[in-house]
């Protein structure tokens, strides 16, 4: 099996030479973070049609962690377009970050079709550093098809703990590798290494739900589903919350 997936994905490379040469060239990762947000702005809308009722139902309690003015203080990492806006409650203050800052445009859109929030900052980092942020900051910190794409998943939540408040939670939605011996595990493992390079370092094949279950939350509150996506290799998800 391990050599059958070796030829396909040398294959695959092949046919994909031209992004490949691009990438050597040190061109294609310019291109990427420039096309990527033309791309998203129209996937995160078919994606929220898609898997609407799993984000009421994933965002339905965030006001249970408002602080004791009322308030909700929410940090979104990776923000991208702004697409979980309007599953926020009104009134919740909304800081966004993203590494790239060609989102800025799609979310100023966002912004306006959702007056019901409070938008605080847009700040342009990675969400490995959060050094913007300050200590016991947040209410909320929310990560939606993000997980896969990070450089280090565990510095991630080692930041997002630090950022949030005592009792504060982690909201995530995340798709992740298939259950191993399947087809579409199969392919997930073909394509990822030009998966990765396509959309700016998204990985196929990742085990997200191991590292927020090591991760120093108190309570992790944690589903697998397979989301009604047209796409296969992108059904397998986890989504849930964690408190600190």
């Amino acid at each position: 099996m391990a050599l059958t997936i070796f030829i396909l994905r040398l294959a695959v490379c092949i046919l994909a030479f031209p992004m490949y040469l691009l990438d050597f060239l040190g061109l294609w990762n310019w291109i990427c973070k420039k096309s990527l947000p033309y791309f998203l702005a129209r996937f995160t809308v078919t994606y929220n049609k898609q898997m609407a009722s799993k984000k009421q139902e994933l965002f339905s309690n965030l006001q249970e962690f408002a602080g004791p003015s009322g308030k909700l203080s929410l940090l979104e990492l990776g923000c991208g377009t702004g697409p979980n806006f309007k599953f926020y409650p009104p009134g919740c203050r909304v800081t966004c970050i993203d590494p790239n800052p060609n989102f800025e445009k799609f979310l100023i859109k966002s912004i306006a079709e959702n007056r019901h929030l409070q938008f605080e900052h847009f700040l342009v980092a990675a969400g490995e550093d959060l050094h913007q942020v300050a200590d016991d900051s947040m209410d909320v910190v929310v990560c939606t098809l993000v997980l896969c794409s990070v450089k280090n998943q565990e510095r991630i939540l080692q930041e997002v703990c630090r950022v949030l408040r005592p009792g504060g939670a982690f909201y995530f939605m995340e798709h992740v590798a298939a259950k191993p011996s399947t087809w579409n595990y199969f392919w997930q493992q073909v394509l990822n290494p030009v998966w990765y390079l396509l959309f700016d370092g998204c990985n196929l094949t990742r085990e997200s739900w191991k590292v927020l279950e090591w991760a120093r939350f108190s309570k992790v509150k944690l589903q697998h589903l397979q989301a009604p996506l047209s796409c296969k290799l992108l059904r397998p998800h986890i989504y849930g919350y964690a408190v600190k």
